[in-house]
């Protein structure tokens, strides 16, 4: 069936609305091995319940958890490369069948460079804690701020609006935390501290992991 050009136009049309001014269309199944890799991972080895969920983007993935958090029961559930919509799209199979005690959630700084305006973020934080609260009503939500990084700096403006629409989001529930790590990043001169992130300029290497947790901490306490 051939649709007639007025028809495509529209369709054209309507997806062209549906993204943010330069941001490029994204495959919502695009992490879909990812999310079946945990889920078959959980019936080998069945994670405990009632512990710290971690979800999000690589700053999640490439975390040690072990190390930042030892004695505490932890799992990692960070996939690279996604967009905090797509810890949203996915909450329900990586993150509320855990019943954790407590949820953390870092992702937004990839929605911002490929082309996501701050108010989608935070909608998209929204998505998150409404698929969250559907079955853990009570849990702790705490969202890690979106870092400062040198490889992202022309973003800078874009990440302090995120920041602060996801922490007016959360006003007026006591069950959701913001962890602010953009100042303590940020050195003497204003700018991201070199000594914090990989030589990728863009990804944490141990030594702002440790910043990290140590900002984390007083909201995992039992």
């Amino acid at each position: 069936m051939t649709l007639r050009p007025a028809l495509m136009t529209a369709i054209v049309l309507f997806l062209a609305a549906s993204l943010a001014p330069g941001q490029a269309p994204v495959a919502k199944e695009r992490f879909e091995a990812d999310i079946k890799k945990f889920e078959a991972a959980d019936k080998l080895h069945p994670p405990p319940v009632g512990e710290v969920v971690f979800v999000g983007s690589s700053s999640i993935r490439l975390w040690k958890l072990a190390d930042s958090f030892p004695g505490m029961e932890v799992i990692n559930r960070g996939f690279g490369g996604s967009h905090l919509a797509d810890s949203a799209r996915y909450a329900d199979r990586i993150v509320t069948p855990y019943h954790p005690r407590a949820v953390v959630l870092y992702a937004g700084d990839n929605d911002l460079a490929d082309g996501a305006t701050p108010e989608q973020v935070r909608d998209a934080y929204r998505e998150f804690v409404a698929k969250v609260r559907a079955n853990l009503p009570k849990a702790p939500i705490i969202y890690i701020g979106i870092k400062p990084c040198e490889s992202r700096w022309k973003l800078v403006d874009k990440v302090k609006a995120a920041n602060q629409l996801i922490a007016e989001a959360q006003r007026g529930d006591s069950t959701q935390h913001f962890v602010d790590t953009f100042g303590p990043m940020l050195g003497a001169d204003g700018l991201p501290r070199q000594e914090l992130f990989q030589a990728d300029k863009l990804h944490l290497n141990a030594e702002g992991y440790k910043v990290w947790a140590e900002l984390l901490k007083p909201h995992l306490k039992p």
